[in-house]
């Protein structure tokens, strides 16, 4: 009997949950924290993500003057081994919408059971790409926290622990 391969998802997320839509300035690398994955031979996104997904990875191969300008900064060495290895990888891409993508990699798909099916055969772990959810629900504003504390323990895991900021003072 096969071991069904892994489903991982690496997210960068703002602590409170709030980041709207294309106001990331608080990420300095889409690639941050992909050295800590395993080795994946595949990756599912949803259809809302795919298209800047694949436009900005594709920019940072093909065009890394445009997507240095994007950034604000260089493209990191981590950003074009992440292009290069995502641009060789398949992607499948659970859409209802989509009907066609640029990657020669990526296939549209309308049906969850093709992940099922992935996720059955023999590879490596497959790398899940969405929106994410909020760490906290119920907030109505961002909040502003700060860092009271980073410990890091013998297996390599880092406790963090923040609290709300006090509120400025109001300016009299």
């Amino acid at each position: 009997m096969t071991t069904p391969r892994p489903l991982i998802s690496a997210m960068q997320v703002t602590l409170d949950g709030y980041s709207s839509e294309g106001d990331a300035e608080w990420v300095d690398s889409w690639a941050d924290g992909l050295g800590l994955l395993p080795p994946v031979d595949a990756f599912v996104l949803g259809g809302g993500m795919f298209p800047q997904y694949e436009q900005f990875w594709a920019t940072i191969l093909d065009d890394p003057g445009t997507a240095a300008e994007w950034l604000g900064r260089d493209v990191y060495p981590r950003e074009v081994a992440y292009a290069r290895h995502a641009a060789g990888t398949p992607h499948l891409v659970l859409s209802k919408t989509l009907t066609e993508a640029s990657w020669p990699s990526a296939r549209i798909i309308d049906d969850i059971a093709e992940i099922r099916a992935l996720k059955q055969q023999p590879g490596q772990a497959v790398y899940v790409v969405g929106g994410g959810l909020a760490v906290f629900g119920g907030l109505v504003e961002p909040q502003a926290v700060e860092l009271v504390s980073a410990e890091p323990t013998p297996t390599g895991r880092l406790h963090l622990t923040y609290r709300v900021a006090a509120a400025a003072e109001p300016i009299q």
